[in-house]
């Protein structure tokens, strides 16, 4: 589900604007200054330089070391115990990109004097690409949502066809540890080689931000204070024909990073790295620090769990209608990571959810069953108008998303159409018209565009320079991967997921039906990549249950089993879901390297490694929570898994609670229109005429996956996140203030020669100076914030292990 990938909506999606850098310090790894020629001159430090006419034609060594592969396999490891843990607590997981990227950082910032050779920036992307592959499993494998639905939530009683009156459905699924592997390995690796055909389209070509691969890589450039890596963003826009149309894709990131160039390219002073180091050194203690206040609470909880609920609110209200606060460091980081836009629509999911529906489907008798009852309380009932929500936003967005391009190339088709040879028959006007309109449709309705206003058939000259500079955008041959590669494993992978499904649930669903929803999953991860490129939000969620939706018509329920029909229509989804993921967090990383000059290639190989160890560990770390604690429990609720059967169940033609659908209806009628309003804020129309520009209103639009989180997670987990949203809203507020304050820099000094000294004490610090603060403050509270996260996930292996003992609580 998006919600559960939530890749930092308001903080990284600003991009270059407030750039999360998790360090901040901007210093430059001092071994690598003996070490520049040496980068210059061998292609391992993978990036274009303009000192250096082409790359070294061999894939570079430095590109894929054993070192940064085994430094994000465990800090992947540790990822995955976090996400299984909070996955089954509430659904949401974190890719974690940015906070593995700064782990890996700090881990060779310490082994520095150690070091045979020097930490490159693209090492530091195969950590993270790594590490998000192994630590997304959990998600992309179904362990939080689809696999604790089949073995726990699957309803006892015999079997039967649809509408023999009964409602058994044969109890749950009993998957072993070694078929759940099988499972895990064949739904882990397709939508990772599907991705690779994708990247020339949507990175190269189009251009699509990717919000936080883009953050990834500047907070990258910031921790390694390497300007070589500019040269290559300096480099697109040198050319004043193709190349010079980044500037207008890539912005603000390009602007951003020509800004920030003067500050990371001069040679810093002594003060500066003495500055650098302080900071550095304060960023690592705040990490520590968070980690270790959330790691006691996590040992404080174990023995005193009534710390988990507090009844901030009474205890009538806790009582009887849930509403207690979880007061967990964690979930504070999550609302910091979240950020506050998304928080309050969140809460704002709680209160209609909880604060209104709730009671009001008790007093009416429609949940009659106690409030936390999945069975027939309102907590169960709430959960349809939750997921009319989702489904509504999901279709809306998804639907606009491949209308997108038909409505953006219309201009391009009329014109093309109006200039053809049939029209030109057809048309009465003659052929001196239609040209003259043609004209018009490029100069009036497509003045700027990623195509030149110039004539739509270029000179073969032109065209032929056009094509050359498209290709000097990307790496080089050597360190793509070849089309071969990828038509020999697309099919091998698609194929082997099949023949997993098969191994482990052949009794259930026929390889005509797995393959089918293979097919599925691999065309609704175009869909997610592109909303990953344009939002920054994966919509996992929204395409998993589309594929539910369409599934059934494939499976209608008279033809099927009560039990085949909501196993197969859970399998199809979790693959869709699986696949979408998969393509996303490939893509998202490989944004991240293409900015940075890093090898594809090698980032490919980290991945498919990551995704098989992923595999494995995440089987193994469900299996040991599983197996110690109540699944579904007071501890792990696992409100997705409920979400998940209960879509299944809906679209199979299974029966609903009373009033539910009437009120699912209207809430769906509502977030349909609600989804159209936001947007509508994210067009030029509401932009007058801007491009890629977001209305001031629309943060105040609640979103229909964060409310609908908001109603299926009970309120304790969403008030934590409201803490840490109003958190993130008053640190940006606080540095907002202190930037007005700075004196502002002199204009004048846009007419000093170029390279002069234009720094003047009295005209306040120099723009590379504010950027460089900017990046500095807002890395502090995502720093704070993984602090808490990691803290709480990793030392809940200490109350598994407490558990697993028999360790009493107090």
């Amino acid at each position: 589900m998006n919600y559960q990938t939530i890749n930092m909506p308001d903080n990284a999606s600003k991009g270059a604007q407030s750039v999360n850098t998790a360090t901040g310090d901007g210093s430059r790894f001092r071994d690598s200054d003996d070490y520049t020629g040496e980068r210059l001159d061998n292609a391992d430090a993978g990036f274009l330089s303009t000192s250096v006419p082409e790359r070294s034609p061999v894939t570079s060594a430095q590109s894929f070391t054993p070192r940064s592969l085994l430094v994000g396999l465990i800090i992947g490891a540790l990822i995955t115990f976090s996400n299984t843990y909070f996955g089954l607590q509430t659904g949401w997981i974190s890719t974690m990109a940015m906070p593995s990227a700064l782990i890996g950082f700090s881990v060779f910032k310490v082994l520095s004097k150690h070091l045979s050779y020097p930490f490159t920036p693209i090492e530091n992307v195969l950590i993270q690409t790594v590490a998000g592959a192994v630590g997304t499993m959990p998600l992309g494998c179904g362990f939080v949502g689809v696999i604790p639905a089949l073995e726990f939530l699957i309803r006892d009683g015999e079997d039967g066809p649809s509408g023999d009156g009964g409602v058994g459905e044969g109890g749950p699924l009993k998957l072993s540890f070694w078929k759940l592997v099988i499972w895990s390995l064949g739904v882990c690796l397709f939508g990772v080689v599907f991705a690779v055909p994708l990247r020339k389209e949507v990175i190269v070509r189009e251009k699509l931000k990717f919000p936080s691969g883009t953050a990834s890589a500047l907070m990258l450039r910031v921790l390694h204070g390497s300007g070589q890596s500019d040269e290559k963003g300096k480099g697109r826009v040198s050319d004043d024909m193709g190349v010079g149309r980044d500037e207008e894709e890539e912005a603000p990131i390009l602007s951003r990073v020509s800004e920030e160039s003067g500050a990371l390219l001069r040679k810093p002073t002594l003060e500066e790295e003495n500055s650098d180091k302080k900071d550095w050194r304060s960023k690592m203690r705040l990490l520590v620090g968070a980690f270790a206040v959330s790691g006691v609470y996590t040992l404080f909880s174990y023995f005193v769990p009534q710390v988990r609920d507090i009844p901030i609110f009474g205890l009538s209200l806790a009582q009887n209608w849930l509403w207690t606060l979880n007061p967990s460091p964690a979930y504070v980081g999550q609302g910091i990571i979240m950020g506050p836009s998304t928080c309050m629509h969140m809460l704002f999911g709680a209160v209609l959810g909880w604060g209104i529906l709730s009671p009001f489907a008790k007093a009416r008798g429609w949940a009659p069953g106690p409030v936390d009852s999945w069975d027939d309380g309102s907590k169960a009932w709430i959960v349809w108008v939750s997921l009319a929500i989702m489904l509504a936003d999901s279709v809306v967005s998804l639907g606009w998303l491949v209308l997108k391009p038909a409505v953006k190339n219309a201009p391009k088709l009329k014109a093309k159409l109006l200039s053809s040879r049939l029209w030109r028959r057809i048309s009465p006007q003659g052929a001196g018209e239609s040209h003259r309109h043609d004209y018009i449709s490029y100069s009036a309705l497509s003045p700027i565009s990623e195509e030149s206003s110039m004539p739509s058939h270029p000179p073969a000259l032109l065209a032929g320079r056009r094509a050359g500079a498209t290709d000097e955008e990307d790496a080089p041959p050597s360190q793509l991967i070849s089309t071969r590669t990828v038509i020999i494993l697309l099919p091998l992978t698609l194929i082997l997921n099949v023949v997993c499904m098969h191994f482990v649930f052949g009794d259930v669903m026929s390889p005509l039906l797995s393959s089918l929803a293979t097919l599925l999953a691999v065309l609704l991860s175009i869909m997610g990549v592109r909303a990953l490129g344009e939002t920054d939000l994966n919509p996992v969620s929204g395409i998993s249950k589309l594929t539910q939706l369409l599934f059934s018509l494939a499976t209608p329920a008279s033809h099927f089993s009560r039990r085949t029909a909501l196993v197969t229509n859970l399998l199809a989804g979790a693959v869709s879901e699986s696949g979408a993921l998969q393509a996303g967090d490939m893509m998202q990383d490989l944004k991240t390297g293409h900015l940075l000059g890093a090898s594809p290639k090698a980032q490919f190989y980290g991945q498919m490694i990551g995704s098989l160890v992923g595999a494995v560990l995440s089987t193994a770390v469900y299996k040991m929570y599983v197996n110690v604690y109540e699944v579904p429990g007071p501890m792990f609720q696992t409100p997705t898994a409920y979400v998940w059967i209960f879509t299944a169940r809906l679209v199979t033609g299974q029966g609903l609670p009373p009033m539910a659908w009437e009120a699912a209806s209207i809430a769906g009628a509502v977030f349909v229109v609600i989804t159209i309003v936001r947007m509508v804020g994210t067009s030029s129309i509401a932009n007058g005429g801007k491009r890629d520009a977001t209305a001031w209103w629309r943060s105040y639009i609640p979103g229909g996956i964060a409310v609908a989180v908001g109603i299926f997670n009970v309120p304790s987990f969403t008030l934590a996140r409201a803490i840490g949203g109003l958190i993130a809203w008053w640190w940006s507020r606080k540095h907002a203030k202190a930037q007005d304050l700075e004196p502002p820099t002199q204009l004048a000094n846009e007419g000093e020669p170029q390279g002069a000294d234009t720094r003047n004490p009295a005209a306040g610090p120099a723009p590379g100076h504010i950027i460089k603060d900017a990046d500095a403050a807002s890395s502090t509270v995502v720093v704070l914030a993984s602090g808490l996260i990691l803290g709480e996930g990793i030392i809940s292996i200490v109350n598994l292990l407490l558990a697993s003992g028999g360790v009493p609580h107090l």
